[in-house]
């Protein structure tokens, strides 16, 4: 299987995973215009699965070193298999909340809250579980990156007060964030006590790799998704109920689009679990959590989230930028 071993190719990777991270809602905001956020996301989740199968019969069976994909798959405990299977829940059910966060209050709000929240939280608890860098640089970027959510709902206040939303909508977009963001700071955790971090060339009988790891924790979004999306969907946080027949009404383009954007995902979260072994886990899930970043930059310019606002706002958002890169920098910093 493919393996990196250096740490600046690490964080290559972990630059892939900030790509898409922070580019997947794109194709949320390209299917809304005639495709509810629910129907939306089982094509997301199909993609996911899709995604993760190809890559690890590709990436995951080439090379020399580790185990190929199948052979991992197939001699991975019930122990591994279920700590990664966990991930996949939680991470399904923060998901949910932020795709409706993102239908609710636009990809320049519900990222930098909802996936911040979960880049400082997930950031602390990742170093406690396995300790990697310099914690003064990293806890420091960290700090930084808090400072910059702090701006973005400052900012996201004063646009919605001056008009530039509704009011409820918004906050509860601002709500179904934070609790995407907390939920979220836990999964990757999940996932890495079923995978043998820090030998993936050699890796412990009974532990995963990143290609196994993905492709099981796709099949835990999956399973969890008959659950939480039926749910969302009998109770929407807005709108009205959404029906499955509706989903079988949705043309080729649509679903294809809900499926590339499981697809970036599943991409970048893979290049964020072979990133962990020589980036460490805590430093490959910070800086893939700077998607943040990415995310605003698609809100603020392309989707023109903020416009309209006024020059304090405009600031603010500059600030908010400003921070992000910061903090970034100094979590790359602190692995070196």
């Amino acid at each position: 299987m493919f393996i990196v071993s250096s740490y600046s190719l690490a964080i290559v990777f972990c630059f892939i995973t900030m790509l898409c991270w922070g580019s997947w809602g794109n194709t949320q905001k390209l299917a809304q215009k005639s495709w509810r956020y629910e129907l939306f996301y089982w094509d997301y989740v199909v993609g996911m699965v899709v995604a993760a199968l190809l890559l690890g019969l590709t990436m995951g069976s080439t090379g020399d070193e580790g185990r190929s994909f199948l052979a991992d798959l197939s001699q991975a405990s019930g122990r591994s298999v279920g700590w990664v299977l966990l991930g996949g829940v939680i991470f399904n059910a923060s998901n949910i909340l932020l795709s409706a966060s993102t239908a609710l209050a636009g990809m320049s709000v519900a990222f930098p809250l909802g996936v911040g929240l979960a880049l400082v939280l997930g950031v602390i608890v990742n170093y406690l579980g396995l300790p990697s860098g310099d914690p003064v640089l990293l806890f420091v970027g960290v700090a930084l990156v808090v400072a910059a959510i702090v701006c973005n709902g400052i900012a996201s206040g004063m646009h919605q007060r001056a008009g530039g939303s509704a009011a409820g909508t918004n906050t509860k977009g601002l709500w179904l964030a934070a609790a995407a963001g907390i939920l979220m700071s836990f999964f990757f955790r999940c996932v890495v006590k079923g995978m043998d971090v820090n030998n993936f060339a050699a890796p412990t009988a009974g532990m995963m790799t990143p290609y196994s790891a993905i492709f099981v924790f796709s099949l835990g979004v999956l399973a969890s998704n008959f659950l939480f999306n039926t749910l969302i969907m009998r109770y929407p946080f807005v709108g009205e109920r959404v029906r499955y027949a509706e989903y079988f009404r949705g043309s080729v383009r649509t679903h294809a689009v809900g499926m590339l954007g499981g697809a970036i995902w599943c991409l970048g979260s893979l290049a964020s679990y072979i990133a962990s072994g020589a980036a460490g886990t805590a430093i490959s899930y910070g800086l893939g959590q700077g998607a943040t970043m990415v995310a605003a930059f698609w809100g603020v310019f392309i989707w023109r989230e903020f416009r309209g606002g006024t020059r304090r706002v405009d600031l603010l958002i500059a600030l908010m930028f400003v921070l992000f890169l910061t903090g970034l920098g100094l979590i790359i910093r602190a692995g070196n």
